[in-house]
């Protein structure tokens, strides 16, 4: 069922420490799905994830822009603990500005630990289109 996606009870599920997963689409249409950390900006409707740039989920975003695809770039995250779930949909891009990665680590950091050194981090920044659970 749709969410508001400012409601508090979603806005404090988002913030406790849940892992979640990512659904990307791979070049053939198929869909990639892997575990990630994520955070939640209801404020901005932005979710982050930070990753390698080297990574599977980042190549298949990148293959959506570079092949002009507008269907690439639609991704999901969800996140569930017990009965409670969450997805977010939206429209995913991936940064390489140090600026916005800077803002996901520290964000990561609150939610989940503070992330190792990785000098091929990026971001991928999800604009959140729809928002989705049972809490």
């Amino acid at each position: 069922m749709a969410l508001d996606p400012y409601d508090p009870e979603l806005v404090a599920f988002w913030s406790e420490r849940h892992l979640c997963t990512l659904s990307t689409l791979r070049a053939d249409g198929s869909p990639h799905v892997v575990p990630v950390g994520v955070t939640y900006d209801p404020q901005r409707q932005v979710a982050r994830i930070i990753t390698r740039a080297s990574s599977q989920k980042v190549r298949n975003l990148e293959w959506a822009v570079t092949s002009g695809d507008p269907t690439g770039s639609r991704v999901a995250v969800c996140q569930i603990d017990g009965a409670r779930w969450s997805t977010l949909e939206g429209n995913a891009r991936v940064s390489h500005d140090p600026g916005q990665i800077a803002e996901s680590v520290r964000r990561y950091a609150v939610r989940y630990r503070q992330p190792r050194e990785n000098p091929t981090r990026v971001t991928i920044l999800i604009d959140v289109t729809r928002v989705l659970g049972r809490l």
